[in-house]
């Protein structure tokens, strides 16, 4: 057997997947709406609450199932693989810009959902460095943790050993799309791919954290400084278009220099 013990691993039965991923999502949509909104939670404090509600019931049923942790988790980071990952963060959000241009072409966005976006934007402008860095690490990592360990960690790994891999990426993707808001739900439908393919790749859950982390720091730091809420937003389609070539050319390369870590004799 592996070091990694990949004979004795085994995902969550479908149902047991299932039922894990829509228990977190309920909890995440309604008692975030009822609960956090009239305890008049701060937006970080509002974010966390409603992220780690997401993630509950799937490490509630990973404490008490350690039979599944190491086909949900998958062998640890290697730093080869680390460094790709952190890069393919960097080039996915460059080719992000192009496709939420390309989304706003075909769907503009509303004034509020624009004014949402930048009241969230306004509201987590960090203060000083450790408010950037508490800021990041509620934001932009704890939401990279959880979403993965459900989606890609509970959920895609169930599918793809029953459903298939094309099948089960494609349709995590689209449900990782519909927790996100509107304004977000081709980027979030894109990048769900991404994230699966990368999961799939590397029969672990770590490097999918990592670029998904990255992406969602990047954001966080660039998006106040490149946005001006006093303008109105208007898509700049040459722009997008430079955008989604160079991050496509650039991620694909990536993608396919990410591969299964080697599994040790015994």
């Amino acid at each position: 057997m592996g070091q990694h013990g990949s004979e004795d691993a085994r995902p969550f039965h479908l149902a047991q997947a299932i039922v894990l991923a829509a228990l977190g999502i309920a909890a995440m949509l309604l008692l975030t709406r009822w609960v956090v909104a009239d305890l008049g939670l701060g937006i970080r404090s509002s974010v966390a609450t409603g992220t780690l509600l997401l993630g509950a019931p799937a490490l509630v049923a990973l404490a008490f199932r350690p039979q599944e942790r190491a086909a949900v988790l998958g062998p640890p980071l290697a730093a080869r693989t680390a460094g790709l990952c952190v890069l393919l963060g960097g080039t996915l959000w460059v080719g992000s810009v192009g496709v939420i241009t390309v989304q706003a072409l075909f769907r503009p966005p509303t004034p509020e959902e624009l004014e949402v976006f930048r009241r969230l934007h306004a509201a987590l402008r960090p203060a000083n460095p450790l408010d950037a860095l508490v800021s990041v690490a509620v934001i932009a990592l704890l939401p990279a943790l959880v979403e993965e360990l459900v989606m890609r960690g509970i959920l895609l790994t169930s599918l793809a050993a029953r459903l298939g891999a094309a099948f089960s990426v494609g349709l995590t993707a689209a449900l990782f799309a519909v927790i996100h808001d509107p304004l977000r739900l081709l980027f979030a439908f894109v990048l769900g791919l991404v994230f699966g393919l990368v999961r799939l790749r590397t029969a672990s859950l770590w490097p999918s954290v990592v670029v998904h982390a990255t992406l969602n720091t990047l954001t966080f730091l660039v998006a106040p400084l490149v946005d001006d809420p006093t303008q109105p937003y208007t898509p700049e389609p040459l722009l997008g278009t430079a955008c989604l070539l160079v991050g496509i050319a650039s991620s694909w390369p990536l993608v396919r220099a990410l591969r299964r870590p080697a599994q040790a004799p015994g």
